[in-house]
């Protein structure tokens, strides 16, 4: 914004100095102008005398005031209205002095021939501020400590369940997916070395099961949530839940100095690294999709909310990988389903992009 704000000065800058250049060779006019205005200044002075001294007369006239007070009166206006002419006289006269001071070109054709010279005088100039801005910016900007990305992160989604392990899992492992988008700020942590930095931001995660063997989720009385068989054949069963989540990781790896005269820059450019740390947040809903065929015709049923999932949403992270390109792997220490007889914990295996 800035940038563009400086850019959009500098083409007023030269359009006000064009048409400042173009003008000059008509100063003589604008002389001639000033030198009838010094006599319009004393005729109106003059006229205002006039108007005072017959206030005073009809004030004589009328007794208000003696002669002696009149003749003071009448004084006092000349003394007024001479100084006022030769203030305003001196005004105009600064003014056509700063003109002749200014003047550069009496006729069209010497303006015409100095045009080249003045744009590249011009030219110069906007060099000169521009290689002058570009200075003071990276000043500004010498030690950067803290750089942001844009996170992307995609992959297989699953669950642990008490007591079983993922070969027993009821979800599809190629259908059960997740995705997650969301900003981060990378800090250094020391002064004088880019070795461990801290990691934080926010994230919207999408976690999604698929459960085998025509099954759906199901709220029962109770409060438990259970997949049991649905009356038709499902050709998709899917469940989502949704989060807002606020990622903190300690990131640690080499780094590649980069320094200049007025920079100091760290690039993790061709370099490897390594983040753990964890992430805290809410769950924003649930929803559960099923397509299937009845009486002929395919329905499809989208549920939102009522399976009595966890507000609240808590884990460990990590990744690892080199430049912005990373194996990422999460894991819910909250159970997905409250009151669950058994409790299930959501699991994401998967790649995460820092852009």
């Amino acid at each position: 914004m800035r940038k563009i704000t400086y850019h959009i000065t500098v083409v007023l800058v030269c359009f006000f100095m064009q048409e400042s250049f173009a003008q000059e060779f008509d100063y003589k006019r604008e002389i001639n102008k000033l030198e009838i205005s010094k006599k319009d200044v004393q005729q109106s002075e003059k006229e205002a005398l006039k108007m005072a001294v017959i206030a005073i007369n009809e004030q004589l006239k009328a007794g208000e005031i003696t002669a002696e007070e009149s003749k003071a009166l009448k004084l006092e206006a000349a003394k007024k209205h001479a100084l006022n002419i030769e203030n305003r006289i001196a005004i105009i006269d600064a003014q056509i002095s700063l003109l002749h001071t200014n003047k550069r070109y009496e006729t069209i054709a010497e303006y015409r021939k100095s045009e080249a010279a003045s744009k590249l005088q011009l030219g110069t100039l906007i060099d000169i501020a521009t290689d002058d801005w570009r200075k003071k910016k990276k000043k500004l900007k010498y030690d950067r400590r803290t750089y942001s990305d844009f996170v992307f992160a995609f992959g297989f989604n699953n669950a642990l369940i008490q007591g079983q392990s993922l070969n027993d899992t009821p979800y599809q492992i190629g259908g059960s997916r997740f995705f997650e988008m969301g900003w981060a700020w990378r800090k250094r942590v020391f002064k004088n070395t880019n070795f461990l930095r801290f990691n934080y931001g926010f994230s919207f995660q999408f976690n999604g099961l698929k459960p085998k063997n025509n099954t759906y989720f199901v709220l029962n009385d109770d409060g438990e949530v259970n997949l049991e068989t649905f009356e038709f054949d499902l050709s998709k069963s899917k469940f989502r839940m949704d989060n807002l989540v606020f990622p903190m990781h300690f990131e640690i790896g080499s780094s590649k100095l980069h320094k200049t005269e007025h920079t100091i820059r760290y690039s993790l450019k061709h370099k490897f690294r390594f983040g753990f740390g964890g992430y805290g947040g809410v769950n924003l809903g649930a929803r559960q999709k099923l397509k299937y065929i009845s009486d002929g015709k395919r329905v499809k049923d989208k549920l939102k909310g009522g399976y009595n999932t966890n507000s609240f949403v808590y884990g460990l992270s990590a990744y690892a990988g080199f430049d912005g390109i990373l194996f990422y792997m999460k894991y819910d220490l909250n159970p997905i389903f409250k009151n669950a007889a058994v409790e299930q914990r959501n699991i994401s295996l998967g790649l995460r992009f820092d852009l």
